[in-house]
């Protein structure tokens, strides 16, 4: 666990330092570092993101089970959503407030950032445990890539609510659908350098085009310009390489450290390094607690009164809390497959926020969501994220020691007596 507790010690660095910086810099200063720092984070995402890819297989006979993963994924995007955005709406706005449909519309926006699990971090996390080769890592990678695919769907009903239709989203949408069919038709054929310096180019290009098309479309229009996230073309160009002939993907993933990727010593040295400076920037990513937009005052949100640092501690814990209690739908699933501590893993290993968390704030940012709701909102992603090696120090010791992707199955009793039914059917 020693890379597990360098991960966290560099996540919480980044964390301080992205709460520095606003104080060592001026106004004009901190925005192009802060868009240089997103930059790299996204470039360092990419490149994790292609070795996901290049170890991800997928069962063509059983697509009636990724079917069902993706329903499983959905509420792992949508019950924190939803559970935050209540607890916004009725405990921390005054009475009364969900009869505004610009509360409904801020407090939608502003509790999104509880919805998506951290790809990069958790991935990295997990296998640096050595959990690469379990049953749980497996279920949890493709959980958490459905559940990010999720979270960008999902943003295009609110960006309409926010700014009306617009021909952008529906581009967005269409170019997902293609690179999954892509991904699906390609799967490991497409023959083409695999070592690191490729693949950290490959990332940079995707980041880069990513980043021109963003800029190009705010020239088009800057209320809605088009942002590609990396996460998923990188995904799925990590899904289209070929790997060397006879080449396991998971040999010697149980090892404790042994990240995603060519098992090669230089490839492996290399991908730490990587995650270790995404870890970084991660935290530097995080918007600063103490901003407020100068357009708050004229939200619904952004026109509360102050709070207390007590009372904003509590709204704190229990904003984390109960967007970590979203998280838990999968306890009940996959019965056949898997122990009730494995599917408590699964649950706990998508707790992890981050970079797509922050992202989501950053929206919100722009939008002028401001006041005691945006507040508790970026503290409690910071709580979250300082709290990963802790969710990823539970979630093994959960999983009995050599644990591997052929578990013994233990049909837990009903928790439910639908599921029983449902479960059968779906799975």
């Amino acid at each position: 666990m020693k890379k597990v507790a360098l991960f966290s010690a560099l996540l919480l660095l980044g964390l301080t330092g992205s709460q520095i910086l606003p104080s060592l810099m001026s106004v004009d200063t901190l925005g192009p570092v802060k868009h240089v720092i997103t930059a790299l984070t996204m470039w360092m995402l990419a490149f994790i993101m292609i070795h996901v890819g290049y170890e991800f297989e997928v069962d063509k006979s059983n697509l009636k089970q990724y079917g069902w993963d993706y329903v499983v994924a959905m509420t792992a995007a949508a019950f924190p959503w939803v559970f935050v955005t209540l607890y916004f709406l009725f405990v921390m706005l005054p009475p009364g407030s969900y009869e505004s449909f610009e509360a409904w519309k801020e407090t939608l926006l502003s509790g999104r950032f509880a919805a998506p699990t951290s790809a990069g971090v958790l991935f990295s996390m997990l296998a640096a445990a050595g959990l690469s080769a379990t049953w749980m890592f497996k279920k949890t990678r493709i959980l958490a890539i459905f559940d990010d695919l999720d979270t960008v769907l999902l943003m295009i009903p609110l960006k309409m609510l926010m700014v009306g239709l617009a021909w952008q989203l529906g581009g967005i949408v269409l170019f997902m659908v293609v690179l999954l069919l892509l991904g699906w038709k390609y799967l490991h054929r497409i023959k083409i350098p695999i070592t690191w310096p490729w693949v950290l180019t490959y990332a940079f290009v995707i980041m880069a085009v990513s980043e021109v098309i963003y800029q190009g479309s705010k020239i088009l229009d800057d209320t809605l310009p088009i942002h590609i996230e990396v996460l998923l073309p990188a995904f799925i160009l990590g899904c289209v390489m070929a790997r060397p002939e006879g080449q396991d993907p998971h040999v010697d993933d149980q090892r404790e450290g042994h990240l995603e990727g060519p098992e090669s010593q230089n490839e492996q040295k290399v991908s730490t390094y990587i995650s270790a400076i995404f870890m970084v920037l991660v935290g530097l990513s995080m918007p600063s607690i103490f901003t407020t937009p100068e357009s708050s005052a004229e939200t619904v949100t952004g026109s509360q009164p102050l709070m207390s640092w007590g009372t904003i501690a509590l709204h704190v814990l229990a904003v984390t809390a109960i967007s970590n209690l979203g998280k838990m739908f999968p306890l009940f699933c996959y019965r056949k497959e898997a122990t009730l501590k494995e599917r408590l893993a699964v649950s706990i290993a998508m707790w992890p926020r981050g970079e797509v968390g922050a992202g989501v704030l950053i929206v919100s940012l722009s939008y002028g969501i401001g006041g005691p709701i945006l507040t508790v909102a970026l503290l409690s992603l910071a709580l979250n994220i300082s709290l990963t090696g802790l969710f990823i120090l539970i979630v093994k010791k959960l999983l009995p020691k050599g644990s591997d992707s052929k578990a013994e199955v233990k049909i837990q009793p009903n928790l439910f007596n639908e599921e029983k039914n449902y479960v059968k059917n779906a799975s």
